[in-house]
């Protein structure tokens, strides 16, 4: 299978979220913050032209995103969104005109080594265009129970690396969902013409389901330190997206001796995210400690 066009814009969305990341994340920080689920959250940030520069940035990923996911299998495309934390601290750099030690550029080169041997060694394949009613009436429940207990535990704690993880997990689990969702609206799309994709549930659903990681995203910038939300929202997002994508769209991965070199491939993304999520520009795009930010 061809996986070139999947790649080429997954990794164009991944740069794209890069740059809604450090935006969002920079007007999250200016608003008040929040003890519970604030809805007025979304009010305060769309009065920041930094946030909706953000979310311009978001549109364009998820434009990428889709044709990624039309033309590549899920266990291929969100994979690659791992790399969103390192282009995230490439561009704040830039931004922010700072740097990242010597120790970020190896953390980075882990995430990247690392997945290219994870995906290498498992080597995903199908693209199934539909998925059964079935299937979709076990994942979403499962799915939206595990999302509505994160937030639930989030709740129960104070700020800091606990709320955060929580709000962070339920983020990425919201975002998988997204994914599996746009998935198939956009072969619905191809397939059957712009009249049956206004029409299927899946485009209100993934809509929905988007917006509501969204939401979830800004409160776990909020909720603590990056070290604890980061990595659970990129490594959950992965995780998540392998398990729909092999459960739904019965896609394949290699089995067998080659788990050994996957294993080795993940390991090394989760000790380059951990590393880079404790950097501490990464710490500066989550939390000032001049506004009285969570403490780890």
């Amino acid at each position: 299978m061809h996986t070139l066009l999947p790649v080429l814009f997954a990794l164009g969305a991944a740069l794209s979220n890069a740059f809604a990341t450090v935006l969002q994340r920079k007007a999250a920080l200016d608003v008040p913050r929040s003890q519970g689920l604030r809805a007025g959250l979304m009010l305060d940030l769309l009065r920041r032209p930094v946030w909706l520069a953000g979310m311009a940035a978001v549109v364009v990923a998820g434009v990428c995103q889709a044709v990624a996911l039309g033309t590549g299998p899920l266990t291929i495309v969100q994979p690659l969104f791992v790399l969103e934390l390192p282009l995230a601290l490439i561009l704040a750099t830039w931004l922010l005109h700072g740097s990242l030690p010597r120790g970020g550029w190896v953390a980075l080169a882990a995430v990247v080594v690392g997945l290219g041997i994870a995906l290498g060694a498992a080597s995903p394949s199908g693209n199934r265009t539909d998925v059964p009613a079935e299937r979709w009436a076990v994942a979403l429940p499962v799915c939206a129970a595990v999302v509505l207990a994160l937030a639930a535990a989030a709740l129960r704690r104070p700020e800091g690396r606990a709320r955060a993880a929580c709000l962070g997990t339920a983020t990425a689990v919201s975002y998988a969902v997204t994914a599996a969702l746009m998935k198939e609206a956009v072969h619905i799309l191809d397939d059957h013409g712009l009249g049956a994709f206004l029409t299927a549930w899946q485009t209100y659903a993934f809509a929905a389901t988007g917006v509501a990681a969204i939401f979830l995203l800004e409160h776990a910038m909020q909720a603590g330190p990056l070290v604890a939300s980061q990595p659970a929202l990129t490594l959950g997002d992965a995780a998540v997206s392998l398990c729909l994508g092999i459960l739904l769209f019965e896609e394949h991965v290699r089995t067998g001796w080659w788990l050994l070199p996957e294993a080795a491939g993940v390991a090394l993304v989760v000790a380059g995210v951990l590393a880079l999520a404790r950097m501490p520009l990464a710490r500066a795009l989550a939390a000032s400690d001049e506004r009285g930010a969570a403490v780890p």
